[in-house]
């Protein structure tokens, strides 16, 4: 895949913001005339892009129903477990949720920051790098994440519960979603749930609210004016779907897909669909990289995010290193959006190929590596920690959670731990009821 050069037209645009301020602090008269006409230059060519034929055959590879999705699918093993040991369950639940969440607080006070970034803060900590704890301290330690939690609070320093993320919120909004509106929820209840709960979002995410609000349908709201449906926000909603459908893959990816489908398309939805399959494969599988393998069964054979991921598997057993990893990946995919489902994915798989069942070097490998590193942390924590159970968790990364999750969700400010298990075992319980039939 080769992206356009869009160098000369984003330096052109750079020229256009800095001598309209210059003229205007020299008091030169009849700058927003000459703005207002680039302006409608520029839309009709935005408007022409936008509904430019794309390839049809590689189209027709990667379709957004999910009937033609499993049509296009590899032969896989569908459903491991036909009911819940809830002994079993419980144990590698806890692991897959303090997992997820160990993984993005590890995660969120240096996402999307270059690798030295990183180097420099753990020298300054005095840590080693990759890291093996959260943070000591980070720069900011006051400013507001996701409008809510200051970022001293994701360090170990100054823990007192698990602060805000988005990727935790929409774990637990999946959560909610399933009690709501039953294991058959709809595009469309996704839909009024977010209209319900979310106050803010971003990107596809925040596109399609947006859209939402303004009346289109659910099943429209994530095509219109949003450029952002093969980016990572619906690979960070895996985790619910594969919790709900434990040893269950197919059921994890079908209901992944109904969430995904409102905010994204092809590669968007293929990896969360991807990703919730492997998370309830993590359940059964004692091998990280083989639950992946079980994720990829459920997407379309030939699109470009089993080509990638199918590259990554192969090449894993050569990265050493989170610096490997990242160079790789960087190789492989230039000019890609750093919160591209694409790369971020492939950053996940090497996280657990160098970490294998060592739950402190996957985290702490996969955040080295850097672009949205608190989402794939997030996602190898979960896998793993799926795989291991709370008891192959060191303590020290859940030792301050204090049986207590921050959210942003309008009038859900913070759960209990312990009822978030719970609740998960009973709709998990609840799902499996309903598909034994």
């Amino acid at each position: 895949m080769a992206y356009p050069d869009t160098s000369r037209l984003r330096a052109l645009l750079d020229q256009f913001y800095l001598y309209s301020q210059l003229q205007s602090e020299y008091g030169a008269k009849g700058i927003e005339p000459l703005l207002a006409q680039a302006e409608q230059a520029l839309q009709p060519i935005l408007d022409a892009l936008k509904v430019l034929p794309v390839d049809a055959a590689l189209a027709a590879q990667e379709p957004n129903d999910l009937k033609s999705i499993r049509a296009l699918r590899p032969s896989g093993v569908r459903r491991f477990w036909t009911q819940i040991d809830l002994a079993v369950y419980r144990e590698k639940l806890e692991g897959a949720l303090f997992g997820r969440i160990a993984g993005n607080i590890l995660g969120a006070p240096v996402e999307n920051t270059p690798l030295e970034y990183m180097a420099n803060l753990s020298r300054e900590n005095g840590d080693p790098f990759p890291p093996v704890d959260y943070w000591k301290a980070v720069p900011q330690p006051y400013q507001l994440h996701n409008n809510t939690s200051p970022r001293e609070r994701y360090t170990r320093t100054k823990m007192n519960g698990v602060p805000v993320d988005d990727d935790l919120t929409y774990t637990l909004l999946g959560l909610l979603i399933v009690e709501a509106y039953g294991t058959d929820f709809t595009t469309d209840d996704i839909g009024r749930a977010w209209l319900k709960y979310l106050p803010f979002a971003y990107t596809a995410e925040e596109m399609t609210l947006r859209n939402l609000r303004a009346g289109i349908p659910a099943l429209e709201a994530g095509a219109i004016d949003n450029p952002f449906t093969e980016w990572i926000g619906a690979d960070i909603r895996s985790d619910p779907w594969g919790y709900l459908a434990p040893g269950y893959p197919e059921l994890a990816a079908e209901m992944a897909y109904r969430d995904a489908y409102l905010s994204h398309r092809r590669q968007g939805i293929y990896g969360e669909m991807m990703f919730s399959a492997a998370i309830a494969a993590a359940f059964h599988v004692q091998d990280p990289l083989e639950a992946v393998r079980v994720g990829l069964t459920e997407i379309p054979a030939n699109c470009l995010l089993a080509q990638a991921v199918a590259w990554a598997l192969n090449e894993a057993p050569r990265i050493q290193s989170y610096r490997q990893a990242r160079e790789a990946v960087d190789q492989r995919f230039p000019g890609m959006s750093t919160v591209h489902t694409i790369n971020n994915a492939c950053l996940t798989i090497f996280g657990l190929a160098i970490g294998g069942l060592d739950f402190t070097r996957v985290i702490g490998e996969t955040v080295a590596m850097g672009l949205d590193n608190d989402c794939t942390a997030a996602t190898a924590g979960s896998i793993v920690g799926a795989i291991l159970g709370k008891s192959g968790i060191p303590a020290h990364w859940y030792q301050h959670f204090n049986n207590r999750i921050s959210t942003y969700m309008n009038g859900v400010p913070e759960l209990a731990l312990t009822d978030v298990i719970e609740r998960f075992t009973e709709q998990a319980m609840r799902v499996y009821a309903h598909h034994s039939r």
